[in-house]
């Protein structure tokens, strides 16, 4: 398919979408660093307000489905806007939370505009741009995500720490705002309404063995790199041998790493998709597998957590277009629905880690265990992109609009 000459490569509108992702960002991996604020505050234990985190995570998994299905028939344009909206007021209602159990209903609302944003966004954002270029504009979207670990979530910390937890989320509300504004006047109406289909064809093309294929990959890929990140911090200090200062400038080093791989892997999946996401989950399994023998090398560490966050994030966009390419017709749900299945790797590998750990494993051990779950989600594609001709759609209802 020849460019558009009258399209730009890279429209403003994909930066307002960024933009939003920024936001998003910065609220869901903000809190970690304010545990100990808001725990003294609200006069709770660090593992009470450690549940803010998992309710976030259930947030995410729940309402991306729910809110994609109820929002299906919409104009694309005012769903974003709708959820931006969303996530302000889930800021606003966090920051003027009286008790914690006002902070977690707010936590989990304004989760809810998480995967929809996400999933609804991906496809927005593969309609702006050439069809040789959609795999990038995913990954530009994505860099949002990216730039909120490696810098608004440090000065979201650095923030609350200063004036307290509840400056953090008005800083977020305010984030909102503007992202509200930018999406609402950059990012072009629809040029034609979203075919309406019914909930149950939706899932008839949801339930296609390539769709399920790509979902179940998503979850075994970012499993894998959850094991490791989610207990970065003692690995780094207790086996490493690192100082507890010496944990920020390197979790940045990974944030690099995190926004060099996004934009690598969107570039290699618009070249070629499937080599791409093999690609992408070979170098995970590796890079894991050999951090094995680095762990007692301070400098092998940080080269080393810098390129778990490459090869992590590198995966992102691969996985995001397959899925989206095989849920032709459904794409909103399927893409949403996928990024439930990022979430639920996350939660999923930081359960490994804690069984690995508990087993008397030890620390040492989340490497080589890490490596496992992106090798079988290599495995997993492998078999997807080999099954190249689809089965019939399983009939879910007999009179699908």
């Amino acid at each position: 398919m020849p460019a558009s000459p009258s399209r730009p490569r890279m429209p403003l509108a994909l930066y307002a979408l960024t933009a939003g992702a920024f936001g998003i960002g910065t609220t869901e991996f903000v809190i970690m660093g304010l545990l100990m604020q808001v725990s003294a505050d609200l006069q709770m234990s660090i593992a009470a307000a450690g549940m803010l985190i998992s309710g976030y995570a259930l947030g995410v998994f729940v309402g991306a489905p729910l809110l994609t299905a109820a929002t299906g028939r919409l104009p694309r344009k005012a769903v974003l806007v709708a959820l931006m909206v969303l996530f302000t007021l889930g800021n606003l209602a966090c920051a003027l939370a009286p008790g914690y159990e006002w902070l977690m209903v707010a936590r989990v609302a304004t989760a809810l505009a998480h995967g929809t944003f996400f999933g609804v966004g991906a496809v927005v954002a593969t309609g702006l741009v050439d069809e040789d270029r959609k795999a990038s504009a995913i990954s530009i979207m994505f860099t949002g995500l990216t730039v909120a670990t490696l810098l608004g979530v440090p000065a979201g910390a650095w923030l609350g720490l200063q004036y307290g937890w509840r400056a953090t989320f008005w800083a977020v509300t305010a984030i909102g705002i503007l992202a509200s504004v930018v999406i609402a006047t950059l990012v072009p109406a629809d040029r034609s309404a979203p075919t309406p289909l019914a909930l149950c064809e939706e899932i008839r093309i949801i339930a296609r063995p390539q769709v399920l294929l790509g979902l179940l990959t998503t979850v075994l890929g970012f499993g894998g790199m959850f094991t490791v990140y989610t207990y970065i911090q003692p690995l780094l200090t207790q086996v490493t041998g690192f100082a507890d200062a010496a944990v920020s400038p390197i979790l940045l080093v990974f944030g690099v790493g995190m926004v060099i791989g996004n934009l690598l892997g969107g570039r290699f999946a618009d070249q070629r998709l499937p080599a791409a996401l093999l690609g992408t989950l070979a170098a995970l399994s590796l890079v894991m597998g050999l951090m094995t023998f680095v762990l007692h090398s301070q400098v092998g560490m940080v080269v080393f957590t810098g390129l778990l966050g490459a090869t992590a994030f590198a995966t992102v966009s691969p996985l995001q277009l397959w899925v989206l390419q095989k849920a032709d017709g459904a794409a909103s749900l399927a893409s949403s629905l996928n990024i439930g299945a990022f979430n639920l790797g996350n939660a999923s590998g930081a359960w490994l880690g804690g069984v690995v750990i508990s087993q008397g494993l030890g620390f040492t051990a989340l490497p080589w265990v890490a490596a496992l779950v992106p090798a079988s989600a290599f495995a997993v594609a492998w078999f997807a992109i080999g099954g190249r001709r689809e089965r019939d759609d399983p009939p879910v209802c007999a009179n699908a609009a």
